[in-house]
């Protein structure tokens, strides 16, 4: 692997708004199947899916019961614990279901939902609080890309979500490219690691070099099966976040199975 120390490649599959809890149920059945039929080695890569709330209990009972080798987590978190807040989902609750993980500040939720470096880094706080580990989503517009330069926006959100992160927080960095998402036009492999690069060495003046050389740094923005080999084979990018591609059972297995066919 060219991933450094002991960092293993997470392959995350953020549904959005997406499949109810039949087809939930459904779909991580045949993923499931699809990785085994593959000899998917789980030593070597981690899968995970990220539905909606509503289907987060029936993913839980499935993989419990089966003991399938997928990790799962939430789209979102409160900031807030309990109290008079309409509609918010606690980290306690998303702990209670055993949820591994949980995507914070998703550029999506920045845009529709005017969601600021100071929710994202409450939010952040809320998933750690919990023992949730926050996928802290961070990238730039193609404005911000021609006025600013590929990594100054991901670096100030990303110092932002870390001010009040302990050295010892397990975190997940997704760079994310507001410009790639959905567009069909992802970010080469080596846009995608100039951008890591500098990520993780915001995670090391933040947090420290030990926590720097342990966090995985995610790319997303239009991966697909037939590019996802050239992202891995980068030094700073430790997997990805699929967004579209990873609604069709065949394409995200096929990304998961990156390391069968790349050489890496």
């Amino acid at each position: 692997m060219t991933t450094t120390g002991t960092r293993l490649p997470l392959i995350a599959g953020n549904w959005k708004l997406n499949l109810d809890h039949l087809q939930a149920i459904a779909f991580v059945q045949k993923l499931a199947w699809s990785l085994k039929d593959a000899a998917v080695d789980f030593d070597a890569v981690e899968v995970a899916v990220f539905p909606p709330f509503t289907d987060i209990r029936s993913v839980q009972t499935l993989v419990s019961a089966d003991k399938l080798p997928i990790a799962y987590g939430a789209q979102d978190v409160s900031q807030h614990d309990t109290g008079a807040y309409t509609g918010e989902i606690s980290g306690a609750f998303l702990k209670a279901l055993e949820c591994r993980y949980v995507i914070i500040g998703h550029s999506e939720r920045r845009t529709l939902h005017a969601e600021g470096d100071d929710v994202v880094a409450a939010k952040t706080a809320a998933a750690l609080k919990h023992g949730l580990v926050p996928v802290i989503c961070v990238g730039e517009t193609a404005d911000d890309l021609e006025t600013h330069g590929p990594s100054a926006v991901p670096v100030a959100q990303l110092t932002a979500a870390l001010a009040d992160v302990a050295a010892d927080a397990d975190i997940v960095v997704a760079y994310e490219p507001v410009w790639a998402i959905g567009s069909g036009k992802a970010a080469t492999p080596e846009q995608a690691e100039q951008v890591a690069a500098r990520l993780r060495e915001v995670v090391a003046e933040a947090l420290g070099a030990d926590a720097a050389a342990a966090t995985r740094i995610l790319y997303g923005g239009s991966v697909k099966a037939n590019n996802i080999a050239g992202f891995m084979r980068q030094p700073n990018v430790d997997g990805a976040l699929v967004g579209g591609a990873s609604l069709d059972i065949q394409e995200f297995s096929a990304i998961s199975r990156f390391h069968q066919h790349v050489g890496v």
